[in-house]
């Protein structure tokens, strides 16, 4: 499928997509730092930058140990991943008090980092399937940081190296119609689910 804008955007952002395909090559120190240099200049509530990143690159005993995180479903493709990457952020400020936009910086960071990765010619697909209470023990993660996801990065691959069932699921898919996710004023009534 080819994705078409309704109004005129950057084509990276509609080019962009979360394949699963990855070739296995282990991503080079260089264009790992480039990607996470790219999250580091996200926005951010106060310029907080609460996210923090921790990361294992293929080829090295890290990433073993990255892939045991996963979900085994998750885990049946990301093998072939260059580099696994855990997106925290920290809850509060450096005085102490909630900070309630901790996540939606987090993922303004992720955006930056799949945006910089696309830019690349490479693969970025974050996961919310993973074992939040490994993680957290075994990469001493304090309470006051906030687990959100796992993202693969890679060199493209063959899709034949997919299952079966991942195979369709390589083509870019499409979003809802804007006017179903905007409106001026008011929530509408229509975005409420209806009790049955």
């Amino acid at each position: 499928m080819s994705r078409i804008a309704t109004h005129e955007i950057l084509p990276l952002l509609l080019h962009r997509s979360s394949t699963r395909a990855m070739s296995g090559q282990p991503l080079s120190d260089s264009d790992l730092l480039r990607i996470l240099e790219a999250a580091r200049w996200a926005p951010s509530a106060a310029n907080f930058q609460p996210w923090r990143f921790l990361y294992a690159q293929a080829g090295t005993p890290l990433f073993g140990q990255f892939l045991s995180f996963l979900d085994p479903f998750n885990a049946e493709w990301c093998v072939r991943a260059g580099a696994l990457v855990v997106v925290v952020s920290k809850v509060t400020t450096p005085d102490g008090k909630p900070l309630p936009p901790h996540a939606f910086d987090a993922g303004a960071a992720w955006m930056a980092m799949a945006l910089q990765a696309s830019s690349m010619g490479l693969v970025s697909h974050a996961m919310g399937g993973i074992q939040t209470d490994k993680i957290r023990a075994e990469l001493a993660i304090p309470e006051g940081f906030a687990i959100h996801c796992m993202v693969a990065l890679g060199h493209k691959g063959d899709i034949n190296d997919l299952a079966e069932r991942n195979r369709p699921r390589e083509t870019p898919n499409d979003r809802r119609p804007l006017v179903e996710s905007i409106a001026a004023g008011s929530f509408p009534q229509a975005w409420t689910p209806t009790e049955a």
